[in-house]
């Protein structure tokens, strides 16, 4: 399974999302929820937003993260300091556990990137024991993501070849409305809701704000690295006016909005 998420850094990561998805994350297990004795597996762990989050919860057994690039589980592995946690670098499209392996499987922040994502979908539910749930958030990158809109829209007005990378961005597997709990429909998951959460990504600064895509972490990121000198110098200055909307720089508050899905695996 190639990821469409490019990656620098575990450091730059964590400056770009991974305090988002922090955020994001108790919101999202309650949507999933946890019971006291589980066994849980976290499908592209990241830097560990949801594996932390979910190892605040005392009652849980055991949790098994898992992550595609090395760097995250590097990441993991160097802060982890819990016994019920293991960390492993895996496929989400071809998990290495054996059949009904666990009580839950999520995934936050993660399908959007996985190309063939109802594979990943199917893997979670073979994992998970008949009873148990699968569940995952994906960011509504078309309606729900404000800032990153934001410089989206505005690189396409400047640079052409933007526009395509915009689209992509924009319509990433799983981020349609209905699309996720189509999916899950389909991989013969039951009892399926479809929701929305919504954090607020708070930024000190522009600095604050760019200087993880200025060095090149995530999709825009890497898009802001390949492009030369002028046409880069270009889109510094319309970027940071958009974000500054006539103000002088300052702290600025985006709304976010992730679609999330659980559905439960029947025999």
């Amino acid at each position: 399974m190639a990821s469409s998420f490019n990656v620098e850094s575990a450091d730059g990561y964590e400056r770009l999302m991974g305090r988002w998805s922090k955020r994001l994350a108790p919101g999202f297990i309650d949507f999933a929820g946890l019971a006291d004795g589980e066994s849980v597996l976290d499908v592209g762990c990241g830097t560990g937003s949801l594996t932390f989050a979910l190892a605040g919860r005392p009652g849980l057994k055991s949790i098994t993260a898992i992550d595609f690039s090395p760097v995250f589980v590097e990441a993991v592995t160097q802060r982890n300091t819990d016994p019920r946690i293991t960390i492993q670098q895996a496929d989400a499209c071809a998990l290495p556990f054996e059949d009904d392996s666990f009580d839950r499987a999520l995934s936050l922040l993660v399908l959007h990137f996985v190309p063939e994502a109802g594979k990943a979908v199917a893997e979670m539910r073979r994992v998970v024991r008949p009873g148990g749930v699968v569940a995952a958030a994906v960011w509504d990158h078309y309606g729900g993501m404000s800032g990153m809109r934001m410089v989206w829209d505005t690189v396409a007005m400047i640079d052409a070849s933007a526009r395509a990378m915009r689209h992509r961005y924009s319509f990433q597997p799983m981020m349609r409305p209905g699309e996720m709990k189509a999916s899950f429909v389909e991989n013969g998951l039951a009892d399926i809701e479809e929701t929305s959460l919504t954090i607020r990504m708070d930024y000190s600064s522009f600095d604050d704000f760019w200087a993880p895509i200025a060095a090149g972490e995530g999709p825009l990121g890497k898009y802001v690295a390949g492009l030369d000198a002028y046409t880069r110098t270009r889109v510094d200055t319309a970027v940071r006016e958009a974000y500054e909307a006539g103000e002088p720089d300052g702290p600025r508050s985006f709304a976010s909005v992730a679609w999330a899905c659980r559905g439960k695996v029947v025999a």
